[in-house]
């Protein structure tokens, strides 16, 4: 609703967008009303909300890795028999059962901090691949072992094969 890119647009952009819709759409305005002025509210607060996540991601990711940290890559992780957009939203859904979805470049990239079966950052790079999606898993955790890369890809898998893949809906119960 604000016409802006999730990927760039900065807190300032998101207030100036707020502006010039409110001008145009707040009910005291010819051809305003409140439902459209509570939509360009709840996009602003949810685009605040987005920023504000994507800042606190880039400030983990720059400071240094301490000793226990490290990052793992599975390369390439897992095949899903559908395109980016479809595959993207199933791991959205997915994204909600195993922690919370802080970063998304829609279809082809998701960041989730884990919360199961620990607690950590997991990177999702999704490729077309042959009418398929190619699934890259990337995480980042303190201490840990080293396959602990192939237990969150086989839980991305696991959860994705309980997934109603024909009805693809963000409010999809948890199946365990």
């Amino acid at each position: 609703m604000l016409g802006l890119s999730s990927a760039v647009a900065t807190k300032d952009d998101v207030i100036a967008a707020r502006r010039r819709l409110a001008r145009e759409l707040h009910p005291d305005r010819a051809g305003g009303s409140a439902t459209s002025m509570a939509e360009v509210n709840r996009s602003g607060d949810i685009a605040l909300g987005h920023i504000a996540k994507r800042s606190e991601l880039r400030s983990t990711r720059d400071r240094p890795l301490s000793t226990s940290q490290r990052v793992q890559r599975d390369h390439p992780s897992f095949t899903i028999d559908v395109l980016p957009v479809e595959a993207c939203e199933a791991l959205r859904i997915v994204s909600t059962w195993v922690g919370e979805l802080i970063d998304e470049d829609p279809p082809y990239l998701l960041e989730v901090r884990l919360a199961v079966p620990f607690t950590g950052w997991c990177r999702l790079e999704l490729v077309p691949d042959a009418g398929g999606t190619t699934v890259t898993v990337s995480i980042m955790r303190e201490g840990g072992s080293a396959d602990d890369v192939e237990v969150i890809r086989d839980l991305w898998i696991d959860q994705l094969n309980r997934l109603d893949w024909q009805n693809l809906d963000a409010d999809q119960q948890r199946p365990w």
